[in-house]
């Protein structure tokens, strides 16, 4: 295929996507370097930091080609270098790792989403990116004896088949003990809501924005909520929980990102949410297992509605690529 034959809808959607995501990345691992205190951590985000850039390098190169507007995403104008530190090493550690595992995951879906052969390649070597920096992030977090590992489950004697109906739904109100699926998937699920409200409360910590802090207020009740609920189901099977990230916030007030970053941050950890829990709550086979991860998506959808209307509202959030509307054309 012509390399100059047009981009489809998702080969759009995708690089347009990425580009503003990546470099609000570039803005948040900027501060980070210039921040932490631990070597491995910060070799670790200078990495990131490389791999962004290139990434974004090389989707203005594809932009230009195309004579397509470049996104305006994320500038330097969005990051206060001076401000100072707001998260601890572990958490920037925890976000970090956190991270891959969003990018392995959009990665992957853009790359089979592609059809021209240097979009192909570009994503086929951002998920080789993404997977390296997870490889690396992984062992420094083992290293230092702080990955948490889901629950360990003794591997069974032999192959069992599920008998009746009861094994799904709670019929005679005693719920079975929670399968390796279900618990994996909530303990993951947790890890990322305890990171995504420790990231909201560092902004409602910094945030000089009413309307900014009231989002982030909501966010906040929606993850405690999410947390609770979901914490209950593994201490109920006597199944560890994550560790806690508040106290890995700063007593910093100064804001290192502007208010228009931290409110599409925000709004992505949301957004990642629903998918995360989407994935749940097929995977789950306990009915009342799903009904939690369903009522989690509905919360999670509420959230990021008003997420949309306040960037709107901001006059913050750029318009993504349209199709034509033939009725206006000129004539």
């Amino acid at each position: 295929m012509q390399q100059n034959e047009r981009l489809t809808s998702t080969e759009i959607s995708n690089l347009w996507t990425h580009y503003i995501r990546e470099t609000l990345q570039i803005c948040v691992i900027k501060h980070k370097l210039l921040t932490g205190q631990d070597r491995e951590i910060h070799r670790l985000f200078l990495t990131a930091l490389e791999l962004s850039k290139k990434h974004v390098e090389i989707m203005k190169n594809i932009f230009s080609q195309l004579s397509f507007p470049i996104p305006i995403g994320f500038t330097d104008d969005d990051v206060n270098l001076e401000a100072p530190p707001l998260y601890t090493d572990l958490y920037c550690l925890d976000y970090l790792h956190t991270m891959t595992m969003h990018g392995a995951q959009a990665y992957g879906l853009a790359f089979s989403g592609s059809i021209r052969q240097d979009i192909r390649d570009f994503y086929y070597q951002c998920n080789i990116d993404t997977m390296d920096l997870y490889n690396k992030s992984i062992e420094v977090l083992i290293s230092k004896g702080l990955y948490q590992s889901p629950p360990h489950y003794i591997t069974p004697n032999s192959v069992s088949i599920i008998s009746n109906l009861n094994y799904v739904t709670n019929i005679f109100g005693q719920a079975r003990k929670m399968n390796s699926i279900e618990s994996g998937n909530i303990f993951f699920n947790l890890k990322k809501s305890i990171l995504a409200k420790a990231s909201f409360l560092a902004v409602q910590q910094v945030s000089k924005d009413n309307e900014v802090s009231q989002f982030i207020e909501k966010c906040i009740k929606v993850k405690n909520k999410h947390i609770a609920k979901f914490s209950q189901l593994l201490l109920e099977d006597d199944l560890h929980t994550p560790r806690s990230l508040e106290t890995e916030i700063t007593n910093s007030t100064v804001a290192p990102f502007s208010e228009k970053l931290m409110l599409f941050h925000s709004g992505f950890l949301i957004a990642a949410a629903i998918s995360y829990y989407g994935t749940a709550a097929v995977a789950c086979m306990r009915a009342d297992i799903a009904v939690h991860c369903e009522k989690s998506i509905l919360d999670d959808l509420i959230v990021f509605a008003a997420f949309g209307k306040l960037m709107i509202k901001k006059k913050w959030l750029e318009q993504p690529p349209e199709a034509s509307d033939r009725n206006f054309l000129p004539h």
